[in-house]
């Protein structure tokens, strides 16, 4: 294999599959990235098993050839050479990268590329294409609500599911749950609900651009999504999702309305004594008023006050300032609303005016 190409469309390439791949250890083909040359153009394909990474890009083949390299170390030499054409070259076992303007070599031990894993194909998958901006909003809308306890596996990613002339995702550990759901102007076919590791999500997140679309496809064990060059598969998180529509109150009788940043800045400020194991913040409601409070042991108090709309009796509530903090920072309002009926109920985040997606918080104990 030899190839030459330009140094920053490689390393943009080789970056986005190292944070696919999971291992470090130099000796394991999954640390590896696959280089397939041929034909004026060069594939790579990287995974940790669990999520697959596949693009191209053009470059001057000289001699096709398919090998795999340390995709760490590809990496870091690629992060220290400086813009222009560099040359990539297999010899005996071994890949030599060199720049064309510089007089500098370095050498990678490769694996045969016979070794590389194959990855999953969307064969017989369910098909549809969603707009990339619509879908990066709904991942944004819920993935930190996603449990990170093992044990609980089934909420350890974002649920997909039909909804009317659209898609939900929603997610929660439990604690907290959020909720999108969005209609578009293309059909979604039904298929079964499927959950979502984060891990592919953030990777759209990150890297999907926000004009144009992303096709999605969904078999029976993964989930695929493509993008320009790119195509990047997950497999799915096996089990059964909890009954979500259970946590959703279907009416609550009191009713708040705060400017979102007004209540954002005040709870990063009052969040300095928070204290890091509970993270209880507690929120305290009058006519007109609310006042964001903490206290950790032994070291301090903040407290705050803020206007808010609120007309009923004197409200406490005990919250963890994360679970507040988290949502707010991705709603795309001026005002949110606080709904709830009792202290120890779950009460109801969402934007004013309304709109397609809203979060449940379950409070702490006062003490």
């Amino acid at each position: 294999m030899k190839f030459t190409c330009e140094k920053n469309a490689l390393a943009r390439e080789i970056s986005f599959a190292q944070e696919v791949i999971a291992s470090k250890n130099a000796l394991s083909i999954m640390s590896n990235v696959l280089l397939d040359a041929r034909a004026g153009s060069l594939s790579l394909k990287a995974t940790d098993i669990k999520v697959s990474f596949e693009t191209s890009l053009p470059v001057d083949t000289g001699e096709e050839g398919v090998v795999t390299v340390f995709c760490d170390k590809l990496s870091g030499i690629l992060a220290s050479i400086p813009e222009g054409d560099i040359a990539l070259e297999e010899d005996d076992a071994k890949v030599i990268v060199k720049p064309t303007f510089k007089k500098v070599r370095f050498q990678l031990k490769t694996i045969a590329g016979e070794r590389f894993p194959e990855l999953p194909q969307a064969e017989n998958g369910i098909t549809f294409s969603l707009p990339a901006r619509d879908l990066k909003e709904m991942i944004a809308q819920t993935i930190f609500a996603v449990s990170d306890d093992e044990t609980r596996y089934f909420m350890n990613g974002v649920f997909f599911e039909n909804a009317e002339e659209g898609l939900a995702l929603v997610a929660t550990d439990g604690r907290r749950l959020s909720y999108v759901k969005r209609a578009f102007e293309t059909t979604v076919p039904t298929f079964k609900g499927v959950i979502v590791p984060p891990k592919i999500l953030s990777l759209i997140q990150k890297h999907a651009p926000d004009e144009g679309s992303i096709e999605v496809a969904v078999t029976e064990k993964s989930i695929f999504f493509r993008f320009g060059t790119y195509r990047i598969s997950s497999l799915l998180i096996e089990g059964q999702f909890p009954n979500y529509q259970k946590v959703i109150p279907e009416t609550q009788k009191n009713r708040m309305l705060v400017r979102r940043l007004d209540w954002l800045d005040s709870l990063k400020r009052v969040s300095i004594f928070v204290e890091q194991k509970s993270r209880r913040t507690i929120i305290t409601l009058s006519d007109g008023v609310m006042v964001i409070s903490s206290e950790e042991n032994e070291i301090g108090t903040a407290r705050e006050e803020i206007p808010c709309r609120y007309e009923g009796p004197k409200v406490v509530l005990a919250l963890n300032y994360r679970y507040l903090e988290e949502p707010l920072k991705v709603m795309d309002c001026e005002y949110v609303v606080v709904e709830f009926t009792e202290p120890n109920r779950a009460i109801t985040i969402s934007p004013e005016p309304s709109s397609d997606y809203f979060h449940i918080v379950m409070p702490m104990q006062v003490e």
